[in-house]
Order: C-alpha cells, then structure tokens, then sequence
C-alpha cells in the first residue's frame, strides 16, 4: 500500500521524498520493498523475534526469584546490600542468584534502595531566582579564614559583593563568627550605599551569623529581603565563593600566616582597593567593579568597539568574514537563574 502511494504521490508532482516523509518512512526503506517485490521474495516481516517473547531456558522462574526476595529481606540480610548478601550466603555453602540478577530482582519490586538506617535522599528545591538589573539590587555575602600564627585559629573575614557590579560593598575582619558583626556590616554597607527600603535582596548560605535572631531583625529594619542556600549545596552562593577564590589565589597573597588582627585588615584593605578600582572582572566584560558600579561601563565599553573597528578597517584581511569582539555591556545578572537563563556552561557543570 505504501508503495502504491508513494508512487501515485510522485505521478502527481511529488518528490519521492516528500512522500515518503509524509509516510514517515525512509527513501531506503521504500527502495528495499521495491527491490524485494522485483526479486519475488514478498513482503512479509523477517524481523527476529522480539526479545520479549524470546524464552530463556537458564532464566530464573517466579518461585526462585520469590525465594530471592524472601531471603534479601530476612531480618539478618535486609539491611544489606546484594554486594554483602552473596558473600554472605556463599559463606553458609548457598548460592540462589548472582549479585546482577539479585539487583535486578530487588529493582523490579522496588526494594533497590539505600537497605540500612540512612535517610533517603532528598529533593530539595532550589532557592529562588533573582535578576540584577543594576546596582545595589542583589548582594550575596559570606564568611571565609584567613589563617594566624597559631595553628588552627583563624581570623573571620566577613564580605559583601554586589552581584551586577562585583562591587565588594562591605568588609569586616574579626576573631569570631556571630551574628552581631554581621549585622553590623551590613547596616553599614546599605547606609553607604544609599539602600532604601524594599530595595535590595541579600544571599547567603544558612549559617549561624546568617540566620541568627540579631541579623534577621536588622535584616527586616532596613527593608532588606533575605535569601538563603539549600542546606549542604556548595554552589547556590557561586558569587562570594568565587570572590573568595580570587582572595585566597591572588599572586600578593600572602605566603605565611597573619601575625595579627592589623596586619590582616591592612592587607584585606589593599585587596579590596585592587579588586574595586583596578581588577577588570571577566565578569562583566573585563571592566573594574567600581566602573560597572557606577555605570561608567557602557561608556568604556563603547570606545573598545570603536578601536577594534578601526582596527578591522585598516587591516580587514585579519577578521575575514567575522565580526570584532562582543564588546557590548552585560545588561543583567541572575543569582541562581532558572534553567531557560543558563548558560551552556552552567549547564553542563549542573549536568
């Protein structure tokens, strides 16, 4: 039938390849019935056999595989994986499956799961997304050590960045982590800033200083909306991370401990100095913090084009058919973006 259809279609204009599309057949496919029908060979199906009803003489039978799962949940076995319950029935002279068919068994009847007291994994749902469309819209912050002279004690670095910009908006160098200093920190930030109320949305991880009673309340007295990360996921707070990175790897960082709290705030200091006005971000188009921060970015930007342009007029043969740099300003930047907003990178890293 298909043959006669294809061919009526090709008698009336058709391609034989639209037709066969339309079929959703193969060109080579029609071509082989053809071939078959001039050989006489007919049109009947040679497939093999499907796997399904194919019959497997060493195949396990219903009782063995009831005895399988009897045995895997016998109270001295069912809190054991298939890996320790063979070992274990061999070294009773048993054997009733193999390891792979035993999982296999455990699987259809859904019993292949985690066998002992752990908790089943869970779902959790990632935090909300949040989109900066300019400064002083989303900041991220986060606590990192920075190492003294007495073995394991460390100074706490407090540090606040500015998401669209990577503006570092707010630091503070203490002994100890509380929640107190962190309060503090970022009252002082959003008054320097200018932040008013119902403004600014501010992420952290789910630490003690980050959820403790003082900050939260100072938190809701300045209008400023708490996010936080999923408990135990490293990468829903990407931006102070990263910010840590760069600290802790800078070529000026320091080979040895800090002898003291001063020592350690001068330094964080000149860090910070570097970071804002001289550290062009790869971020944000190789521009400085304080540039993006105080939208002088799009100006900046604007002459890059211009000089690789110029430069593509005096020597065209270097581009070919291509277009210069993408010089163009970053418009916005998402704080855990929905999947729709990732980029190939971020999505194959979550993969």
């Amino acid at each position: 039938m298909a043959i006669e259809l294809v061919a009526q279609a090709c008698a009336d204009g058709a391609t034989e390849r639209g037709a066969c599309e339309v079929l959703h057949l193969s060109c080579r496919t029609l071509r082989r019935w053809r071939e078959r029908l001039r050989n006489e060979e007919g049109l009947a199906d040679q497939r093999k056999e499907s796997a399904k009803h194919r019959s497997y003489p060493q195949a396990l039978t219903q009782e063995e595989k009831a005895e399988v799962l009897q045995v895997c949940n016998s109270p001295e076995l069912r809190s054991l994986p298939p890996s320790q319950i063979v070992p274990i029935l061999a070294d009773q002279g048993r054997y009733i499956a193999s390891e792979s068919s035993i999982y296999r068994i455990l699987r259809s009847a859904g019993q292949c799961q985690r066998r002992g007291r752990a908790n089943a994994p869970r779902n959790l749902k990632p935090p909300k997304a949040f989109e900066a469309t300019g400064p002083n819209q989303v900041w991220t912050w986060d606590i990192t050590y920075l190492p003294t002279l007495i073995k394991g004690d460390f100074y706490r670095l407090y540090m606040v960045i500015d998401i669209y910009s990577r503006l570092i908006v707010g630091w503070e160098l203490h002994r100890e982590e509380t929640a107190v200093h962190a309060a503090s920190l970022i009252e002082k930030a959003c008054k320097n800033q200018g932040v008013r109320q119902s403004q600014l949305v501010l992420h952290s991880d789910n630490g003690s200083p980050m959820k403790g009673v003082t900050m939260l309340c100072m938190l809701e007295k300045l209008g400023v909306m708490p996010s936080f990360s999923r408990p135990s996921v490293s990468d829903d707070n990407p931006y102070s991370e990263s910010l840590f990175r760069t600290l802790k790897y800078v070529p000026k960082y320091p080979r040895k401990p800090f002898a003291s709290l001063d020592d350690a705030r001068s330094w964080v200091l000149q860090f910070v100095r570097w970071y804002n006005d001289e550290h062009r971000h790869s971020g944000i188009r190789f521009v400085t913090p304080a540039q993006r921060h105080g939208l002088q970015d799009i100006e900046v930007l604007e002459k890059r084009a211009k000089v690789y342009e110029q430069a593509k007029v005096l020597r065209p043969l270097r581009w070919k058919n291509r277009s210069v740099r993408d010089w163009s300003p970053k418009t916005s930047v998402w704080l855990n973006p929905p999947k729709e907003h990732r980029t190939r990178s971020e999505l194959r890293a979550a993969a």
